[in-house]
């Protein structure tokens, strides 16, 4: 393993995990514990991490804490956000919608990647913030507490005027029949506008999310672009999705 992405494996770790120790990076990326001592030395200069006594922590564990219980089919949305990376380019512009596993993916984007992101969630936006060479955009509005998102016409107004490569949808629900739907109304009407705002939507679900409907419509199944799950592509649950079209990933 080469060095860039060594170090690259250290920083996904530390995201995932917000502290880890050298033995278990040593035996994770099976180097020796002088080798991570090294890389955690070089990314704590650089400003990646934070070096502490037998390990290193994530630098946004020193300014917000976000409950990761709440991070539910953990290894599930680890292996989509690293699928959606695939599709991330330098210097695009990208809008990311709440829930854990967009969490996921901004925990696990490069942090040598230049991007200009856009997002309604706070725990994103906070994460986001130890990416040295993007530019994080926080749209500001009412907080809705249990989601830690914001919501409201002042969200909706601001989104309309962003011109994103990809919006990276979080999905409560999606069906082949009925498409996206999502449990509560405002932030419906904002995932609309985002979709409006960007030319390509890449819709980010763990396999518990398929086959469900919610009471509001978010986009009709013709609509939907690309899936990016944790499943096989030859997965019985993803035949009718393929059948109607979608890209699957």
């Amino acid at each position: 393993m080469k060095k860039k992405e060594r170090q690259q494996r250290v920083l996904d770790e530390v995201s995932i995990n917000r502290k880890v120790s050298s033995n278990f990076l040593s035996e994770k990326l099976k180097v020796s514990e002088d080798t991570i001592r090294r890389d955690i030395k070089e990314l704590d200069q650089k400003g990646m991490l934070t070096k502490i006594h037998g390990g290193a922590i994530s630098n946004i564990q020193k300014l917000y804490h976000y409950n990761e219980d709440i991070i539910y089919n953990r290894e599930e949305k680890i292996l989509i956000a690293r699928k959606a990376i695939s599709l991330v380019k330098n210097n695009m512009v990208l809008v990311m919608s709440g829930g854990t596993t967009n969490l996921m993916l901004a925990k696990l984007l490069p942090k040598d990647i230049k991007l200009t992101i856009y997002t309604y969630s706070l725990p994103i936006a906070m994460q986001l913030t130890e990416l040295p060479l993007a530019e994080t955009i926080f749209i500001g509005g009412k907080i809705h507490r249990s989601s830690m998102v914001t919501i409201g016409i002042d969200v909706i107004q601001y989104v309309s005027n962003i011109r994103a490569n990809i919006c990276f949808m979080g999905v409560s629900a999606i069906h082949h029949n009925t498409g996206v739907t999502d449990e509560g109304y405002e932030v419906s009407l904002i995932k609309k506008t985002m979709i409006k705002a960007s030319e390509k939507i890449v819709y980010l679900t763990t396999s518990n999310k398929l086959n469900l409907s919610h009471n509001y419509d978010v986009c009709n199944t013709t609509e939907i672009d690309t899936i990016i799950t944790n499943l096989d592509l030859k997965d019985e649950k993803l035949k009718p999705y393929i059948s109607a079209g979608i890209n699957l990933i």
